[in-house]
C-alpha cells in the first residue's frame, strides 16, 4: 500500500474530526495507519488523550474499505440488516459498557457506517442474550467472561467468521490477573479460527510495554505488531492538603476524617469532583463526614462502590454526568474508562499506593484532550505526604510500575479445556498448539497437559469415582467434548475466575435493595446492631433467606462493613522513590512543600536515630513497657514486611527459646518479645539469607491453613465446587468445607496433585509477593546495617507500636491509650 493510498483511506476520518471541529493527533493517524497495514497494537497515552479514537478509527476506516458482501449480513424477516461480526470491544469492567457504546456509535454514525452496535455483559437481560445467539450485531461490547461464554457454544465458529478486529480496553487492568489469562485463552481461539485477527490493547499506565504486547498477541507471533506511544504532554496539578497541626509520632489512620472540613471546601471551590477513598467502607465514613463538615452538601453529594445496587450505581452515573451532582464519594468503581467530561477536580483520601493507580485517578478530571488534570491528595497519615512527593518525581522520569503476567495457572486450564469441549469436539494435539501460543502457557509441559486433561475428565486419582467430577468425555477418535447437559449448565455457570466472599443482599422490610454485604460481616452481627450502607444508617432486623433484612436507623453506627481486598500495599516503583526522599532528607534536602510539611518528623526521627539512605537497612532496638521491641525499616511494602517478619521471627527463635508477635506497615515491621533477644549484629546480618527461604517461611507460618484459604479459590476455577443456580447460592461456610474436604482428600491420596502445589505458590504470591520479597533480600544483602538503641520510640516506630496495640485493645480504648503515647514522646521531644 503505497503512502498516498494510506492517506487517502484517512480522509474519512479527518473530515469527520474537522466536522466536529476537532484535529487528530499524530499518535492517533499512527494508529489507524497501522491497524489499516494489517498490525496489531498497543496504544499507550495519558488518560484523556483520545486513546478511544485512536483505537477505534481504524477498524471504522477498515469497514469503509473492505465492506462484507450484502449476501453475507445478518437478515431479519429475510431481508439484509446489517453486516455480521467485524469487531469486539473487550472492557475489564461491565460498568464501562454504556459509555464505551455511546463514544463507538457516535463515531461509527459519523463515518456513516451501517453497523448495529449492542453489549454483553452480565447485566444484558437473559431475553437479549438469547437474541444474540441467532443473531449478533457488527460490534459487540463485551467482558472477557462473556466472552469466553460465547466461545462454549457450537455456533462460535458461525458468529466469529467475519471476525476482523479485537479492541481490548484498560488492558493494564487484566495484565497480571487470571482474568487476563481468560481473555489470553479466548484470544488465543479466535486467532485459530481467524488468523488475520487484528489486535489492540489500549493502556495509560504502564512499565512493561514490549512484554504487555507480547501477552496480547501470543508468543512467537508471526504477525506484524507496533507499539503507538501517544501524548504524554497532557498537564497534570498534583497538590496535597497539609494537615494544619503536623503531629511528630504520626500512625495509620491518625488524621482520619479530620480532614473533612478542607475536603468539603475543595468541594464547594469546583463544579465537579469524584472524591477516592481505597476502601467501601472508608467511602461509607467519608460520605457521612463531609456531610456532617457541610450539611449544604446534602442532595449535592452522592457515593458509589461496587457493593451498592446496579440501580443506585446508575443513577449516580447518570446525575455526575447531567451535572446534578457536586461530588461522588467513590472507590475503584469510578477509576477506569468512564467518561465524566463535567468533572473539574480529583480528590484523593490517603495514598493510592502506586504511581500508575494516581496517573489513573488524577486522568479522571480534565478528561479530554487538552484540558488540565487536577488532583487533590488528602493524607490520612502525616508520612503519606513522602509518598505523594515520591510519586510526583517518578512521573516526572516516566517510571510506571509493571504488571507481572501469570505464568500457567492450571486451575483455569482445566476451565478452559472444559469449554471448548462444549463448543465442539478438540484433539489434543489441537490443544496443545493452541495453548503454547498464548504467553500463559508458552512453557506449559505436555505432561502438565495430560495431567489436566485427566484431571478434567475424572478429577485425577483420588476423585476418579465419583461422577460429579466427570466432565470431559473422550470419543472414539481420541477427541474430547463434553455432552452431559447438567455439565454444560453447571459449567457455563461457572465460568470466570472472579472469586469473591459470597455475597448477602441488603434489603428493606418494605422490599427495596440497597446492595450487598459479605456473609463473613453478617455472621457477627445481631439483630439491633446499626452499620452504614448506601449512605444511610441501617439497622439489622435478621437473616432470612440469605436477605439481610433492615429498616432505617438514627444513632451511630455500632459496626461498620468490611470487604475483602481492601488493604493494598506499596508498589516497588513508589518503595523505591520513598528510599529516595528518606536519602535527601537525610542529606539536608526537604524538596517540595510536602517534604518540608513532614521536616519536623523526619528532624526528629533523625534526632533520635536515624535517616536511612537508599543503600542502608534502618534497625532500631528498643525496650518499652511492652517488651522488648526490634524494628526494621527497609520500605518494600507491606506483603513484603508481613513475610520477612515471618522468616526472621523463625530464624531468631532456632537458636534461642522466645517467641516473638509481630506487626507491619508499608514502611518497616516489628518483632516483639518478652524477654531479651540478645541479637548480635553478625546474626543481624545472617537473617537475611536467601538459603533456606521456602523452608523457613513454611515453617514460620500455619502454611497448611493458609493453603486451604486459597485452595477455595483454585476449586471454584477449576470446577471441583459449584456456588450453585440463582437463586440456590451456597452459603460461603458451605463452600469452604467442600474446598477444604477435597483439599484434605488431595493431601492425603494425591500429595503430587498439581492444583495443591498451585495452591501453595499462590499464597506466597499473594500473602507475601514471593518474586518481591526475595528480590528485597538481594537487595538488603547489598545494604550498609545500621543498628540504633534510642531511649525511646521513634517518629517511624511509633506507627508499628500503634499496630501493635490496635490488635489488643477496643478502638475507644487505643485512641485514648495513644494520646498519653503522644503527649509522653511530644514532651520528650521538645526537651532540649
Amino acid at each position: 500500500m503505497t503512502v498516498s493510498t494510506r492517506n487517502h483511506r484517512l480522509r474519512p476520518a479527518g473530515a469527520w474530526f474537522e466536522k466536529c471541529g476537532w484535529k487528530p493527533f499524530a499518535f492517533q493517524k499512527q494508529a489507524w495507519k497501522a491497524h489499516l497495514e494489517g498490525k496489531s497494537l498497543l496504544i499507550h497515552s495519558a488518560t484523556g488523550t483520545g486513546k478511544t479514537l485512536a483505537a477505534w478509527m481504524g477498524p471504522l476506516l477498515d469497514g469503509l474499505a473492505n465492506p462484507i458482501d450484502a449476501e453475507s449480513w445478518t437478515k431479519v424477516r429475510g431481508k439484509p440488516a446489517s453486516p455480521p461480526l467485524m469487531a469486539l470491544w473487550v472492557t475489564p469492567l461491565r460498568a464501562l459498557a454504556g459509555d464505551t457504546l455511546f463514544s463507538l456509535e457516535q463515531a461509527t454514525a459519523g463515518l456513516e457506517l451501517p453497523w448495529t452496535i449492542e453489549s454483553r455483559t452480565g447485566d444484558t437481560s437473559a431475553y437479549i442474550k438469547q437474541r444474540q445467539r441467532q443473531r449478533l450485531p457488527t460490534v459487540l461490547v463485551t467482558t472477557p467472561e462473556s466472552l469466553t461464554l460465547m466461545l462454549s457454544y457450537p455456533e462460535s465458529t458461525e458468529h466469529f467468521r467475519f471476525l476482523r478486529a479485537i479492541v481490548i480496553d484498560e488492558w493494564h487492568e487484566l495484565l497480571g490477573s487470571k482474568r487476563g489469562v481468560l481473555l489470553e485463552l479466548a484470544l488465543g481461539r479466535l486467532r485459530t479460527m481467524r488468523p488475520d485477527l487484528r489486535l489492540t490493547g489500549i493502556s495509560a499506565t504502564l512499565g512493561n510495554l514490549e512484554q504487555a504486547l507480547e501477552v496480547l498477541v501470543g508468543p512467537g507471533s508471526d504477525r506484524p505488531t507496533e507499539i503507538i506511544h501517544g501524548r504524554t504532554d497532557k498537564k497534570m496539578v498534583l497538590s496535597a492538603a497539609i494537615p494544619k497541626n503536623m503531629e511528630r509520632f504520626p500512625w495509620a489512620g491518625h488524621l482520619g476524617t479530620r480532614m473533612s472540613a478542607p475536603v468539603a471546601q475543595a468541594i464547594n471551590s469546583a463544579a465537579t469532583s469524584l472524591v477516592f477513598a481505597n476502601t467501601r467502607n472508608q467511602t461509607e465514613l467519608w460520605y457521612q463526614q463531609l456531610l456532617q463538615s457541610d450539611p449544604n452538601l446534602a442532595g449535592l453529594l452522592a457515593l458509589h462502590h461496587g457493593s451498592l445496587d446496579a440501580e443506585v450505581r446508575r443513577w449516580v452515573e447518570d446525575a455526575l454526568r447531567a451535572e446534578k451532582l457536586k461530588a461522588v464519594v467513590c472507590t475503584s468503581s469510578l477509576d477506569l474508562g468512564v467518561d465524566f467530561s463535567a468533572v473539574d477536580q480529583v480528590i484523593q483520601i490517603g495514598s493510592p499506593k502506586g504511581i500508575a493507580r494516581l496517573l489513573q485517578r488524577a486522568g479522571r478530571s480534565g478528561h479530554q484532550p487538552g484540558a488540565v488534570s487536577r488532583l487533590l491528595f488528602v493524607p490520612t497519615n502525616a508520612l503519606e505526604l513522602i509518598e505523594l512527593a515520591a510519586a510526583r518525581k517518578m512521573i516526572q522520569r516516566g517510571q510506571l510500575e509493571a504488571r507481572e503476567p501469570v505464568d500457567s495457572p492450571l486451575d483455569l486450564l482445566a476451565q478452559h479445556l472444559v469449554t471448548r469441549g462444549l463448543a465442539s469436539p478438540y484433539q489434543r494435539d489441537e490443544i496443545w498448539l493452541e495453548l503454547r501460543r498464548t504467553f500463559a502457557f508458552s512453557k506449559l509441559s505436555p505432561e502438565e497437559l495430560d495431567w489436566v486433561i485427566a484431571f478434567a475428565k475424572h478429577g485425577g486419582d483420588s476423585l476418579s469415582h465419583y461422577e460429579d467430577f466427570k466432565r470431559l468425555e473422550e470419543n472414539e477418535d481420541g477427541t474430547l467434548q463434553v455432552t452431559n447437559p447438567q455439565t454444560a449448565r453447571r459449567h457455563r455457570m461457572s465460568i470466570g475466575t472472579i472469586v469473591s466472599e459470597v455475597a448477602i443482599q441488603v434489603r428493606y422490610m418494605t422490599g427495596k435493595n440497597i446492595g450487598t454485604v459479605e456473609e463473613g460481616f453478617i455472621s457477627k452481627i445481631k439483630p439491633g446492631d446499626r452499620f452504614l450502607l448506601a449512605g444511610r444508617l441501617l439497622e439489622f432486623v435478621h437473616l432470612r433467606d440469605s436477605i439481610a433484612w433492615v429498616k432505617k436507623s438514627k444513632g451511630t453506627p455500632t459496626t461498620v462493613p468490611r470487604w475483602v481486598g481492601g488493604r493494598m500495599p506499596l508498589s516497588s516503583q513508589l518503595s523505591q522513590g520513598i528510599r529516595e526522599q528518606i536519602e535527601a532528607t537525610s542529606n539536608g534536602v526537604f524538596d517540595g512543600v510536602e517534604m518540608k510539611a513532614v521536616r519536623p518528623i523526619l528532624e526528629l526521627q533523625r534526632r533520635w536515630s536515624h535517616l536511612p539512605k537508599a543503600n542502608e537497612l534502618l534497625i532500631e532496638q528498643i525496650r518499652t513497657r511492652e517488651g522488648y521491641q526490634l524494628f526494621f525499616f527497609p520500605f518494600e511494602g507491606r506483603l513484603v514486611h508481613e513475610g520477612l517478619a515471618t522468616i526472621i521471627a523463625h530464624r531468631l527463635s532456632r537458636h534461642r527459646k522466645i517467641t516473638f508477635s509481630m506487626a507491619a506497615n508499608d514502611y518497616g515491621f516489628v518483632l516483639q518479645s518478652a524477654i531479651d533477644p540478645n541479637v548480635s549484629f553478625g546474626e543481624i546480618q545472617s537473617l537475611f539469607s536467601k538459603e533456606g527461604l521456602m523452608d523457613d517461611i513454611t515453617a514460620g507460618l500455619n502454611a497448611t491453613e493458609m493453603a486451604k484459604r486459597q485452595f477455595r479459590e483454585t476449586a471454584r476455577i477449576a470446577g471441583l465446587i459449584q456456588v450453585g443456580y440463582p437463586g440456590e447460592k451456597r452459603s460461603g461456610r458451605h463452600l469452604q468445607a467442600s474446598s477444604d474436604l477435597i483439599f484434605d482428600v488431595f493431601q492425603e491420596y494425591d500429595p503430587s496433585n498439581l492444583l495443591l502445589q498451585q495452591a501453595r505458590k499462590e499464597v506466597l504470591r499473594n500473602q507475601f509477593e514471593w518474586e518481591r520479597l526475595q528480590r528485597t533480600l538481594d537487595r538488603i544483602h547489598q545494604c550498609e546495617l545500621v543498628c540504633r538503641n534510642p531511649l525511646r520510640p521513634t517518629p517511624l516506630a511509633f506507627a508499628l507500636l500503634v499496630d501493635r496495640l490496635r490488635e489488643r485493645l477496643s478502638t475507644e480504648t487505643l485512641a485514648d491509650r495513644v494520646r498519653r503515647m503522644q503527649a509522653d514522646l511530644e514532651r520528650a521531644a521538645d526537651a532540649k
